[in-house]
């Protein structure tokens, strides 16, 4: 069963973080075990569960500094427990450079969590660097927030080729779980031709969940939690249970999306081929 997924798509600004933060909350509402961890040196997903500024964390982990059991923190959510990040992250970059098997940190660390969670939820910063393939090597599965603009397409086909790159070299049980539009406003035309030129294309690889673009979403961060906690009546909430709902039957029907990234996916580093101008 996928028990650790990763959220990646290197432009930021598309949801990723609230997603995965959200998404973890429902799972952890559904009487789950979830442990959602912080992998990005900005930190957004921890003060978005309250936990800004908080050490050790992240980089304490992999770096060897602190233990597992010394890195896991509680948040308001029963049964959703968090790894912490902090700016201290943005070292690690460096510092695994030169480091042998430098993709497999998280992996190792991680491993004593497999069997004590259900879920684990790796955020990860908004690029292609060491810590994003980190992330990939220790994942089951990859999620991909798509915000529905025309250049939020753009570097689809180059992260594609990444992924397809870390099934042939590092990590071969990799799937991707499935691509989901965030911060949809069906009143633009332009927002109904990326979710329907994207859907044709990658077709069961997209979750037919749409998250809208809704300020109660965007406010709940700033007061340390989930959507689900501060406005569960939402339209912004409403969409993620709804997409949670969907991500399970997926486990449970063990019909996670089987796209090859390198067999019929775009070739070109650009959106040209996938949406239709017009």
């Amino acid at each position: 069963m996928e028990r650790v997924f990763v959220f990646v798509n290197q432009k930021g600004g598309v949801g990723k973080t609230t997603s995965a933060v959200n998404l973890g909350a429902y799972l952890a509402e559904t009487g789950k075990s979830v442990l959602l961890v912080d992998f990005d040196s900005q930190a957004n997903l921890s003060s978005g569960v309250g936990l800004a500024n908080v050490k050790p964390g992240a980089y304490e982990l992999i770096s060897g500094q602190a233990a597992l059991e010394e890195v896991i923190r509680k948040t308001q959510v029963p049964n959703l427990d968090v790894i912490p990040s902090h700016i201290d992250l943005s070292g690690a970059a460096i510092e695994l450079v030169d480091q042998e098997k430098r993709d497999f940190f998280l992996k190792q660390a991680l491993e004593p969590a497999r069997n004590r969670y259900d879920y684990i939820l790796i955020d990860c910063p908004p690029s292609l660097g060491v810590l994003t393939l980190n992330g990939l090597a220790a994942a089951d599965s990859v999620l991909i927030p798509m915000q529905c603009e025309y250049f939020a397409m753009e570097g689809l086909s180059l992260l594609l080729r990444t992924i397809k790159r870390i099934q042939k070299n590092l990590n071969p049980r990799l799937k991707i779980g499935g691509i989901f539009f965030t911060m949809y406003d069906q009143r633009t035309r332009l927002a109904q031709d990326v979710v329907k030129e994207v859907s044709a294309y990658f077709k069961d690889t997209v979750f037919t969940t749409i998250i809208p673009r809704n300020v109660r979403i965007s406010e709940a961060p700033s007061y340390g939690l989930p959507i689900s906690r501060y406005d569960p009546e939402s339209s912004g909430a409403r969409a993620y249970k709804s997409l949670t709902d969907e991500m399970l039957r997926r486990i449970d029907d063990g019909d996670a999306a089987e796209y090859s990234a390198g067999e019929t996916g775009p070739q070109e580093n650009s959106a040209e081929g996938i949406f239709v101008h017009g």
